[in-house]
């Protein structure tokens, strides 16, 4: 199994076990197609260490990422840890605001696949009127365009466009989820994806939507939640989707 990879001494188990389980988020974004070549970027916040997250060396492809070689930077991008690689720049203002100002995110995913990238270009962002963007029902935030993410005074104004939400419109650009660890926030990004995909398919259909009422929208959004929280229910998904992809394209690293 791939989790029995040697671990470095100066790396601690707690640590490891977060490596480990940030490679395979990685592999299984690549696994569903939803990578943008080397770029893009998830983050996991190492939880016994303060103000310090990993993240993807910038140069790698997705099934190139191992345990041993994801960088440890600082919240503004500090590398922390001695290795050949380093992050890429446009990744830290967008991840490293989010860690350093939000206490129940722990890992941050963005992406910008085609039909989410459709989406985000829509004025309207998600719509309701599906079962997937149904359980996003007010836990949405959107983010006005300024260009690539390089500079550290959007920081602000980024947080403030996510609020108090776990999923962020990037408009004209893409999404950001981030939930209080990797697998919840592996659901989360599959969730946004698979509304995106119907809601694309569904305006290409043509023809009248049915639309939603927002109280049914809440109730999904809720009942998520709780089976997310209380029922393991992103913990079995996640490691039967490591299950899937390893049984697939063999052992990861």
């Amino acid at each position: 199994m791939s989790e029995s990879i040697t671990r470095p001494e100066h790396i601690s188990e707690t640590e490891w076990e977060l490596r480990v389980k940030l490679a395979h988020c990685y592999h299984l974004v690549d696994y569903f197609g939803w990578t943008e070549t080397i770029f893009n970027h998830i983050s996991a916040r190492l939880m016994d260490q303060e103000g310090c997250y990993l993240v993807n060396p910038f140069g790698l492809n997705y099934t190139e990422i191992t345990p041993a070689n994801l960088i440890k930077v600082d919240v503004d991008g500090n590398k922390l840890d001695d290795s050949p690689y380093d992050g890429n720049p446009a990744g830290f203002a967008l991840h490293g605001a989010i860690h350093a100002a939000r206490d129940d995110i722990h890992c941050v995913i963005h992406t910008h696949t085609n039909a989410v990238s459709a989406v985000a270009a829509k004025k309207d962002g998600f719509s309701l009127n599906n079962f997937y963007g149904a359980q996003m029902y007010g836990r949405v935030g959107f983010h006005a365009f300024e260009g690539i993410t390089l500079f550290q005074d959007e920081k602000s104004r980024m947080l403030e466009s996510l609020g108090d939400k776990h999923v962020l419109i990037l408009r004209n650009h893409g999404i950001a989820v981030g939930e209080m660890d990797i697998e919840r926030t592996f659901f989360l990004l599959w969730t946004a994806q698979r509304a995106a995909e119907i809601q694309v398919a569904a305006g290409a259909a043509g023809g009248e939507d049915v639309i939603m009422d927002e109280a049914i929208g809440q109730k999904c959004a809720d009942l998520t939640q709780m089976l997310i929280k209380e029922s393991g229910f992103a913990d079995k998904f996640f490691n039967a989707m490591v299950r899937k992809m390893e049984a697939e394209r063999g052992a990861s690293w």
